[in-house]
């Protein structure tokens, strides 16, 4: 019998299996709180052993410059994995089909314990998975932390690395009533005309990742500042700013334009603002003073 293993991430259903009767499947870590019990997928990945060639078939259409790169053929696309230090050869290719809802990642054999079990979508393919997947119009993920209020209104705080993301989720945690989805990466998606933010298990603290959702009331662009304060955004000014912080497959045209779309769309419907602040507990009562204004 097949080892299956189900993933959900932003209410995205992964289905794993693995094909290979000596492959035995294995989720760790951060990802372990995403587990659910097997139900039908969104995507669905099948994984084996296999001897892989020396080269990737198709164009090359990215080159990350480290772990990985992306060739595409007759409309499917396959991300090749190489690791200096294991082998010149590859030690995975996962090809997948145009809309990124079915693939199959082959391993190569003899690179791995064959006692060992394995994650075949080990970061960052199930990252890429799920960015690509996104990117048909169907959501974006943001270098964003993601905080609930008592009132269980989402705040999104948008910024670079070092602007303070981390800091705005800890001056959360010890609120009451006050939860933690993600302190780095979070997705958002809209669903039955709503848009909602969702933790991810990428990249942040351990500690603030959970696979949780809420309504996504208003988004904060990050900014240190001498006091706390909220500057009006333009939407042309509010895209862009989100557009700068999205995790996005450049190397397709329409799938940028979808993302576009939808980021145009979210700008609509939620406050977007850039947030100067002092990181200190003050910016907290100041954001939950946000509610009465409403």
């Amino acid at each position: 019998m097949a080892e299956r293993a189900t993933l959900r991430i932003a209410d995205i259903t992964v289905g794993l299996i693995s094909e290979d009767p000596h492959m035995r499947l294995e989720v760790e870590g951060a990802l372990e709180r995403f587990l659910v019990e097997e139900t039908q997928p969104d995507l669905t990945v099948r994984a084996s052993w296999a001897d892989l060639p020396q080269t990737t078939p198709g164009e090359k259409v990215f080159d990350s410059g480290g772990l990985w790169q992306l060739y595409r053929e007759n409309g499917s696309y396959h991300f090749r994995f190489v690791s200096p230090a294991i082998s010149t050869r590859p030690y995975k290719v996962a090809s997948f089909t145009k809309d990124f809802t079915v693939g199959q990642v082959r391993l190569q054999r003899g690179l791995f314990s064959s006692d060992a079990a394995v994650y075949p979508l080990e970061y960052p393919l199930d990252e890429l998975l799920i960015v690509n997947w996104l990117a048909r119009g169907r959501g974006v993920e943001l270098h964003s932390s993601a905080v609930v209020d008592s009132a269980g209104n989402g705040h999104l705080f948008v910024g670079h690395s070092g602007a303070g993301k981390t800091t705005m989720a800890r001056l959360w945690q010890t609120r009451d009533g006050a939860r933690i989805l993600s302190d780095d990466r979070t997705i958002v998606r809209k669903v039955d005309g709503r848009f909602w933010m969702y933790g991810t298990p990428w990249q942040g603290a351990p500690e603030f990742t959970r696979p949780d959702r809420a309504p996504l009331a208003r988004v904060h662009f990050l900014k240190h500042g001498t006091a706390n304060e909220l500057l009006p955004q333009t939407a042309t000014e509010a895209v862009g700013r989100l557009f700068a912080g999205s995790f996005l497959p450049f190397y397709s045209r329409d799938a940028l334009e979808r993302t576009l779309g939808f980021l145009e769309e979210l700008v609509g419907a939620v406050p977007c603002q850039e947030l100067r602040f002092t990181p200190d507990d003050k910016v907290v009562a100041f954001i939950e003073g946000l509610n009465a204004e409403r």
